[in-house]
């Protein structure tokens, strides 16, 4: 009889071991990934308009650039991502963390604006057809366009389709 210890809790038991063959080996688990999101994210390919935010003009006052066509790819409570093919806006404005960019997408209930901030942004592809992957977190929205996304993302929650036409 030895003494021996339990790999996965520690515990100390006794156990018929003659040969002295069992040691203690660590424990090589990977840790269960934890979904970390605040609230849930569904896939979306909904129409949207996308601009740059110019609030360097005045104090308080913001301009808008003339907006690019992209799609809403996945939207949640507290963010979505966007793609745009062929945008108008220069590498180095959609590539800046923290750009602040005002949306316009169009829910089957109705359009919804928000002003969002990029948090990630990547390029793929080549020549004219480059896309851009643009992810963002809300940054400000109006209480009704609020109330409608809400009422989108209950919908799409409960499973009921979602029918868009364009």
């Amino acid at each position: 009889m030895h003494k021996l210890l339990c790999n996965n809790c520690g515990l100390v038991f006794k156990a018929f071991d003659p040969k002295g063959t069992h040691r203690r080996v660590a424990v090589d688990k990977a840790k269960p990934a934890r979904n970390r999101r605040r609230s849930p994210r569904f896939n979306a390919h909904l129409p949207t308009a996308i601009s740059l935010i110019d609030s360097k003009v005045q104090v308080g006052k913001a301009s808008y650039s003339a907006p690019s066509r992209g799609h809403c790819e996945s939207i949640s409570k507290f963010g979505m991502s966007f793609s745009l093919v062929g945008t108008r806006f220069p590498e180095t404005e959609l590539s800046q963390i923290g750009r602040m960019l005002f949306v316009r997408i169009d829910l089957p209930e109705g359009p919804i604006e928000a002003v969002v901030t990029i948090v990630s942004s990547t390029r793929a592809g080549e020549g004219a057809r480059r896309k851009w992957q643009l992810g963002a977190k809300l940054y400000q929205m109006s209480d009704p366009d609020g109330e409608r996304l809400a009422a989108y993302l209950e919908k799409r929650a409960d499973g009921e389709p979602i029918a868009i036409s364009e």
